[in-house]
């Protein structure tokens, strides 16, 4: 380990500013008279001065903190205090030598050395504590001469103020054996230039062939704010090179390969879209919000309080958040207070199984909008608890359409799943039927009800991303079911974007779909996730795979094979013309066999009536879970 030396001491560095002074007033002296015979008839004046700077100085200088510091940290911000503390004692000792003088202790007074003298002590107070900085940095230096263990090459991708304090740090310790030897930067202006004697090398898209020319031992990604593309692509040419790199919040740990995994690169969800975030129109939504009722339900969750919060922006006369866990609600409540206090708030704790309390709600509320979140989603805990799956999704739907019929709810747009087609568990299968209600009502009695379907929404609650983000947290391992299972994912916002879009279009009876891309390998989601919190894959987190849970498939649709695909005034929302949807008598015959099988707890006689009417359905080929499915 390299040994540094004790920095100077503060009270060498008081008996060395008591010379100074004697000096700075010396030489001002020296400096105005030129050891002239005027020189000794002002001599008498000359000893008032070094004793009132002497007594003067030193206490200005001790209340400014300049005896409080490590010199060899000096910094601009320490140049500034010098300068401000020195002109403030150069005032009080000009203040006491010209009330002395007014007081006739001496006979004449050359004024113009207060002013030599401020400069002067300038110079000297500033010099000797800058000394003690030079003197660290050349030790430094001297030590990375000779260390004996050769320096790893390190290349720094980010030329701002985060990659000038990753060489700095490199310079001032020289114990981590780091050398940098470029930066990679896209802006036009840093090339060609240096930092800390540090050349900018290059754009990013050079990365490879800087590599390859440098030699480099290991890339810093020193980017706070870097978009995950940019870490992916790092990633990638580096994984191809072989060469070792990391992104980390702290310098200390970033610079010493100390990984502390609480303390991870905070990862943005649109990094893991694997595309460019959606961005829904919204010039239609304000006809829609501005100055209605609007109710949304279960609105304690991740899509219903996001939902409640883009509606707030658009001015509703009353914002009715409804949800059946009071804690929930309670904590959106506090939040939306906090973002939207002029939006009038209506907190209600009610069970959408509830018919009589929706339609006291209802009729006291009048509502004019209604956004249907309230839903059971986890597909391994509704294959062990079948029974809630139906009364909730089904009977709370059907309670929703019912009530919002009878209280004559201007729209009515339903959350649904991309599971609720060919289901091959119980929660898409209850949502389908759900979404039929909807559809059927919207057709029957000429309403603006609709359904909005996507995939799986990226940091809602129970959702993979949070679970990744824990097990991550806790140092691993990061579990994936399945290395080829896939699913559409889309943000939370998008989701949300998309509803109130829904809530606009057309006069009711469609279902309305996302653009989301391409579908993404939860085993791609999860080494990204990883990589994009500073870590690598394999290495600093392990990923086991566990198997595919009953109710799983490998992959989702979001629609039907057969169904009329149609486009809507938005390029990336389409429409989807159902044709073989059950409606009618057919449609409420089933739902009450349904609900009176909850009831009655007939599990297997649900889950046959349930493969019957849903086209494609498999829900009987699902193995029975396990309690260790649900995780």
């Amino acid at each position: 380990m390299i040994k540094v030396k004790a920095p100077i001491r503060n009270r060498y560095i008081l008996l060395t500013d008591l010379l100074l002074i004697v000096v700075s007033v010396l030489g001002s002296y020296a400096l105005r008279l030129e050891w002239d015979a005027t020189f000794f008839i002002y001599r008498p004046s000359l000893y008032w001065f070094i004793g009132s700077a002497l007594l003067v100085k030193p206490v200005i200088y001790y209340l400014f903190g300049m005896y409080r510091r490590l010199w060899m940290y000096a910094s601009v911000q320490d140049l500034k205090l010098i300068a401000t503390a020195v002109t403030v004692a150069s005032a009080a000792v000009s203040a006491v030598m010209m009330t002395l003088f007014f007081q006739r202790a001496f006979f004449g007074f050359p004024r113009s050395t207060l002013i030599i003298d401020w400069l002067l002590s300038l110079v000297t107070s500033g010099g000797i504590r800058f000394i003690s900085r030079i003197l660290a940095e050349s030790q430094k230096s001297s030590s990375v001469q000779n260390a004996s263990h050769p320096s790893k090459k390190i290349l720094i991708v980010g030329a701002g103020d985060a990659g000038a304090l990753v060489v700095r740090e490199m310079q001032k310790n020289p114990q981590l054996n780091l050398m940098p030897v470029g930066f990679l930067d896209d802006n036009d202006s840093k090339q060609h230039q240096t930092i800390y004697g540090v050349p900018v090398v290059g754009r990013l898209s050079e990365l490879a062939k800087v590599l390859d020319n440098k030699r480099v031992n290991e890339v810093i990604i020193a980017i706070p704010s870097a978009p995950g593309k940019i870490v992916r692509m790092v990633a990638d040419v580096c994984r191809l090179k072989g060469a070792p790199f990391r992104t980390m919040p702290g310098i200390y740990e970033l610079l010493g390969g100390k990984v502390n995994i609480t303390r991870l690169r905070e990862v943005d969800i649109t990094d893991l879209l694997r595309r460019e975030p959606t961005h829904v129109f919204d010039e239609q939504m304000g006809a829609v919000l501005t100055g209605k009722v609007v109710l949304v339900t279960g609105a304690g969750g991740s899509i219903g309080s996001e939902i409640c919060r883009q509606i707030a922006r658009w001015g509703p006369s009353e914002l009715i958040m409804l949800g059946h866990g009071e804690n929930s609600i309670f904590e959106a409540v506090l939040e939306m207070r906090e973002l939207y206090p002029s939006v009038a708030l209506h907190p209600v704790i009610a069970d959408v199984r509830d018919l009589p309390r929706l339609e006291n709600i209802f009729s006291r509320s009048r509502p004019q909008v209604v956004f249907h979140a309230a839903a059971h989603k986890h597909v391994p805990m509704m294959e062990m608890n079948i029974e809630e799956a139906i009364t909730n999704n089904i009977q709370g739907t059907r309670n929703i359409v019912e009530v919002s019929r009878k209280y004559d709810v201007e729209r009515l747009v339903m959350i649904s799943t991309d599971k609720a087609i060919r289901p091959v568990n119980v929660m898409g299968a209850t949502k389908r039927i759900a979404e039929w209600m909807v559809l059927d009502a919207a057709n029957r009695w000429n309403r603006a009800f609709s359904v909005v379907r996507f995939g799986n929404v990226l940091g809602s609650r129970g959702s993979v991303v949070p679970l990744f983000k824990r097990q991550i947290a806790s140092g691993g391992p990061v579990t994936v079911t399945h290395p080829d299972m896939k699913r559409y994912f889309m943000t939370i916002p998008e989701a949300v974007n998309l509803v109130l879009q829904a809530a606009s279009m057309g006069g009711g009876g469609q279902t309305f779909v996302l653009n989301m891309g391409q579908q993404v390998r939860i085993l791609d989601l999860a080494e990204d996730l990883i990589r994009l919190s500073g870590l690598e894959p394999y290495r600093d987190i392990e990923i086991i795979f566990t198997g595919i849970r009953p109710g799983e498939k490998l992959s989702e649709d979001l629609w039907d094979e057969g169904y009329d695909i149609k486009s809507t005034g938005h390029p990336d929302i389409f429409q989807i013309s159902p044709q073989d949807d059950l409606q009618g008598q057919p449609l409420y015959r089933a739902v009450e066999e349904l609900l009176k099988l909850g009831r009655e707890g007939e599990v297997s006689a649900i889950i046959e009536l349930l493969d019957e009417i849903i086209p494609g359905s498999a829900i009987r080929s699902t193995p029975p879970p396990e309690i260790t499915a649900v995780n």
